[in-house]
């Protein structure tokens, strides 16, 4: 299984958003690590970046596998509007 770590960005706007989504983000991303690869909802890779985004509502999160150190680096979290900037 992967650990997933959070950056100081993503970690800031999650103390922010409504509790509510702030979980449901956190039990995503916690389902992710346990099987990276798997097909998962809402899920897809960044065409041309060694990223991935997942879709939880209006919310977008983009994270990267680093197999090396079994690690899912979340990097950023936004809205769906402002994610890709």
């Amino acid at each position: 299984m992967y650990t997933v770590e959070y950056s100081k960005s993503s970690q800031k706007t999650l103390r922010r958003l409504p509790r509510n989504v702030a979980d449901k983000l956190l039990d995503k991303m916690e389902e992710i690590a346990k099987s990276p690869y798997a097909q998962h909802r809402n899920l897809k890779p960044l065409t041309g970046t060694p990223y991935y985004r997942l879709r939880v509502g209006d919310w977008r999160v983009i994270y990267e596998i680093q197999d090396e150190r079994l690690i899912i680096l979340v990097l950023k979290i936004a809205s769906r509007g402002e994610v890709y900037k």
